[in-house]
């Protein structure tokens, strides 16, 4: 097992449900994580400023009129205080991750290798700090093409270029995996975390072994290494087994569940 700093890519998908403060200072795009997503951020933020907020804003994005105080967020981007990507995100998924709880090599990890797709801000790390949102990579937004075919072009080359010669570990729903989806030699390290049964279950257990290749170093360099150290680390807390591509271009299969003693 390698417990060094190098590379691997574990991409998270957002939470509909995130933290706000009442005080602090606004983001600053210019020190985002991924530069070269800046002119996708701002055409996808200039357009939810264009559908507005309220019972109106949500009615144009598809939600429903309860969502109005959430959507309202989508036209105080710059204004409201920024968040650590480490502490936007709530609910299952993050609550089983429990970043704040990592502490030095692992902390310093998950601040490397996690990445959350965003279908406002493209790639986020969880060092970043930004403004509260309400979007879904479903949304149809007024005046912009589909999310995920906006953002594909860039991400491509931004978290191609994260992703190196590592693994790539795949912890997104397939909505956001429609907006990247690794090719060519880096599909062969694509590794896509598969938990059978609720997607309440499921996004713990995705969770969970997000925070155990952080907190163990689990910088394997294949598919086959990353099943075999998982499964040893975790001590058999879950179950691991792993399948090949179905067909070229398509992610290995880490089949994990967890066993609840």
């Amino acid at each position: 097992m390698v417990t060094t700093l190098g590379t691997v890519l574990v991409l998270l998908p957002p939470s509909q449900s995130k933290s706000v403060r009442r005080r602090g200072a606004p983001m600053r795009p210019d020190r985002l994580s991924f530069p070269q997503l800046a002119a996708t951020r701002d055409r996808v933020a200039h357009a939810l400023g264009q559908v507005g907020g309220g019972v109106e804003g949500a009615r144009l994005l598809g939600l429903p009129h309860t969502l109005a105080d959430q959507v309202d967020l989508n036209t105080r981007l710059q204004r409201s205080p920024a968040v650590p990507v480490s502490a936007l995100y709530t609910g299952v998924l993050y609550d089983a991750l429990e970043v704040a709880s990592l502490t030095g090599p692992a902390k310093a990890r998950a601040t490397r290798w996690l990445v959350v797709v965003s279908a406002l801000y493209g790639g986020l790390r969880m060092r970043d700090a930004v403004g509260p949102y309400r979007l879904s990579m479903s949304t149809t937004v007024p005046g912009l093409p589909p999310l995920a075919r906006l953002w594909r072009p860039a991400l491509a080359q931004a978290l191609g270029a994260a992703a190196g010669r590592g693994l790539i570990v795949d912890g997104r729903s397939s909505d956001y995996v429609a907006a990247w989806k690794p090719a060519g030699e880096q599909a062969t390290r694509w590794v896509h975390i598969a938990v059978p049964g609720a997607t309440h279950g499921a996004k713990h257990t995705r969770g969970l072994v997000a925070r155990a290749i952080c907190e163990h170093g689990l910088d394997a360099r294949t598919p086959v290494a990353l099943a075999r150290d998982l499964a040893q680390v975790t001590q058999g807390r879950l179950g691991v087994d792993l399948d090949e591509p179905a067909r070229a271009g398509a992610p290995w299969q880490l089949r994990v569940t967890h066993k609840v003693w």
